[in-house]
C-alpha cells in the first residue's frame, strides 16, 4: 500500500476530509483545518502521492491517487472537500467515500493535456518567494510559505502523466455535493455551473477570489461551506 500523510486537527465526533490540489500539500489547509475542528470536526488532510510527506509513485493515475487517499481516511465523513485536482479525486472516490456533503473547491474535473499549461506548472518546481508574491498578491504571508515549501516537495514527475488522467464524469451528484467556485473561473465557467445547478449541486461563488478560494478569501470560503457557528446559540 502506498505511504500516505495525514496531517490532522480536532478530536470531534464528525470526521473530515481534505484533499488538497497539484502542487500543493495538507498545509494547504493550516486555517481551513483548525477552523472545521473548532467546529467540531475531527479533520483529516492528506497528501497525496507526490505531495507533501507521502511516497512518490513510479507512474501516477487519478485512479492511484484515489485508491491512496481511500485507504487512509475514515469511510462516511460528514464532510469532504477536494481543491483542483482534489476536486478529481473527490469526484472519483465519492462512491466509494460517500462522505456526507462533498465540496468541490473549482475542481479540475478535466485535466487538460496543453502543453503550455504542463510547462507553466513545471516551472513552479523554482519559483521564489518573489514569485509567489507576483503570482498571488492576495495571498497571506503564511499561505505563501507553505506553498512554497509545497512546491520543494512535490513530485513534478506527476505531469508527464497528466494527460492520460481519467476524467470525471459529472452529470448528478452521488452523495449531497457543493461546488465553490472561484469569481471567475475558467474551470467551471458559468454555463457549466448553470447545468450542475439544473442537475442538483448546490453552487455558489465568493466574489473576487481565485483558484485557491480558500487562500484568496478564507472568510468566503467558510461562507460558502454554511457551517454551524461555533459556538451555537
Amino acid at each position: 500500500m502506498v505511504r500516505v500523510n495525514v496531517r490532522r486537527w480536532g478530536n470531534g465526533d464528525r470526521h473530515a476530509v481534505l484533499i488538497h490540489g497539484l502542487g500543493n500539500s495538507s498545509e494547504s489547509w493550516w486555517e481551513v483545518g483548525p477552523e472545521l475542528a473548532s467546529r467540531g470536526f475531527n479533520v483529516h488532510a492528506v497528501d497525496l502521492p507526490g505531495h507533501g510527506a507521502s511516497e512518490h509513485l513510479d507512474e501516477y493515475s487519478v485512479e492511484a491517487l484515489v485508491d491512496a487517499v481511500v485507504g487512509a481516511v475514515p469511510g462516511e465523513p460528514a464532510l469532504a472537500i477536494g481543491h483542483s485536482l482534489g476536486g478529481l479525486v473527490l469526484a472519483h472516490a465519492a462512491p466509494a467515500l460517500r462522505p456526507g456533503l462533498a465540496v468541490y473547491e473549482d475542481p479540475a474535473w478535466t485535466i487538460t493535456a496543453d502543453p503550455a499549461v504542463v510547462e507553466a506548472f513545471r516551472a513552479q518546481k523554482n519559483w521564489t518567494t518573489a514569485d509567489i508574491d507576483a503570482a498571488y498578491p492576495k495571498w497571506s504571508e503564511g499561505s505563501k510559505a507553505r506553498k512554497l515549501v509545497a512546491l520543494g516537495q512535490w513530485d513534478e514527475r506527476i505531469l508527464d502523466g497528466l494527460s492520460s488522467f481519467t476524467p470525471a464524469s459529472v452529470t448528478a451528484p452521488v452523495v449531497r455535493s457543493l461546488v465553490v467556485l472561484a469569481d471567475p473561473s475558467y474551470l467551471i465557467p458559468a454555463a457549466r455551473a448553470t447545468e450542475l445547478r439544473a442537475a442538483g449541486f448546490e453552487v455558489r461563488s465568493v466574489r473576487d477570489a481565485g483558484h485557491v478560494v480558500h487562500f484568496d478569501d478564507l472568510a468566503g470560503f467558510l461562507e460558502a461551506l454554511d457551517l454551524a457557528p461555533v459556538h451555537p446559540g
